[in-house]
């Protein structure tokens, strides 16, 4: 696959996946489209592991997802795997939302994890998630919406009511980020405006004929986007310009790699959802999924440990990278350039599970596929962040590294990365697989 291909299949990619469930549900088409099996949990798989070609998929909660293609003994020869995850910071809607307030309808939301807010002011919002309902068979049933145009914004408040807003403006979650969604008529009574009416609106002109009909919303998990679509940016057209490209990045680009395998090596994708608040949960890579699937794989507790010897675990979330205007931010000698090649990121405190043996793997695998590898490690003075890396590595006692492309404005509503770098990455990872 060629670099233009590649990016182009990229902001597809994120403007599809406005949440992890469309994330997901995109990946599933992907891999259906080419020649991958369904499996349910509930199902018995009878897989022979990797005693044949097996091409096959499984999701949880709609939201995460694992992939895998095994074509080997998995006693003998292991695995590589790719992790990645589903969700991105955003702000979610709250189960009672509707807010009245001078004539306008609003609607209350949550900060969904470490969300960098300023860049959420003044910018063209729409809203998707999953919707769950009754029918009129009395059936629980559930559908992914998504109203694609812009339907609600956040404005600024004037500088003219802030002065100081340039040199001290700060942002309270409550009350300062509930978007603005329509102006109600003049003498309208403002409690009868429901946002599950419009939700069940919504549903029943999706389903259109194609299913039963919905009559009333039981829940919803929903999130606000911004709905300008990811694009090619630069004098020179070197950047991707996109937001959840933490971390939409790494699940394309691991899908792909996965997709594009053509070798013996027995090869696995994992995207997880909830990274960004922890992992802790059941689709999350605190839960049970991944080592549920290996299990199954796996005929006996002991193949599953020999199994995990004989693997390894490429954790694959963005990295940041020097920014030209805060330099000093950055560990002198450890400042990722972008375009530059994918990080290898390190921490002694184990925030990512690189070490010296699953790092100078990476490199190895980089100078084979002819890509620049650089390195990331926190200044000391700093807080740093994490990965999936350390929790698998240890659920699984698995050989891991974490790496990442270099990005800048990761947590912002739109994240700025390298045209070359997400290509990079898809040519090392194509290599690890292969």
């Amino acid at each position: 696959m060629q670099n233009k291909d590649f990016v182009n299949g990229l902001l597809d990619f994120i403007k599809r996946s406005p949440t992890p469930f469309h994330a997901v549900q995109t990946m599933v088409e992907m891999l259906e489209y080419a020649g991958f099996k369904r499996l349910s949990e509930k199902e018995a798989w009878g897989l022979k592991g990797g005693q044949g070609s097996e091409s096959c998929f499984v999701t949880r909660n709609d939201s995460s997802i694992i992939a895998f293609r095994l074509n080997q003994p998995l006693l003998e020869h292991g695995i590589h795997m790719v992790g990645a995850h589903t969700d991105s910071p955003c702000l979610k809607v709250k189960p009672n939302p509707e807010i009245t307030s001078g004539g306008y309808l609003q609607l209350g939301v949550e900060v969904y994890g470490g969300a960098l807010l300023n860049p959420w002011f003044d910018r063209d919002l729409s809203l998707a998630g999953r919707v769950s309902y009754l029918d009129e068979k009395g059936e629980v049933a559930h559908r992914l919406i998504d109203w694609e145009k812009a339907i609600a914004v956040i404005p600024s408040l004037a500088i003219h009511l802030d002065r100081e807003a340039n040199e001290n403006r700060k942002i309270n979650k409550q009350t300062d980020l509930p978007p603005l969604l329509m102006k109600l008529p003049e003498n309208s009574d403002e409690q009868v405006v429901g946002f599950s009416a419009m939700l069940l609106e919504m549903v029943n002109g999706q389903i259109a004929g194609d299913g039963a009909k919905a009559v009333k919303v039981l829940d919803y998990e929903l999130s606000f986007y911004d709905v300008q679509a990811p694009a090619i940016i630069g004098l020179e057209g070197d950047f991707i310009a996109s937001a959840r490209l933490d971390n939409l990045l790494s699940c394309y680009t691991g899908l792909m790699a996965l997709i594009d395998h053509k070798g013996q090596q027995n090869a696995l994708l994992v995207c997880n959802d909830h990274e960004e608040v922890g992992s802790v949960s059941a689709s999350g890579a605190q839960g049970n999924f991944l080592k549920s699937v290996l299990s199954r794989l796996c005929d006996s507790d002991e193949s599953f440990s020999r199994t995990m010897a004989s693997s390894m675990m490429i954790s694959a979330d963005n990295a940041h990278a020097i920014h030209p205007n805060f330099a000093d931010r950055h560990e002198p000698n450890h400042g990722p350039i972008i375009n530059g090649g994918p990080v290898i990121k390190v921490n002694a405190n184990q925030r990512y599970a690189t070490n010296s043996e699953s790092g100078a793997m990476f490199r190895h695998w980089c100078e084979l596929a002819a890509v620049p590898v650089q390195s990331f490690v926190v200044r000391s003075d700093m807080a740093c962040g994490s990965t999936i890396g350390p929790i698998t590595a240890n659920e699984l006692g698995v050989s891991t590294v974490d790496v990442g492309v270099p990005t800048f404005a990761m947590h912002s509503v739109r994240e700025l990365a390298g045209r070359l770098d997400a290509y990079y990455l898809y040519r090392v990872l194509n290599h690890y697989f292969n």
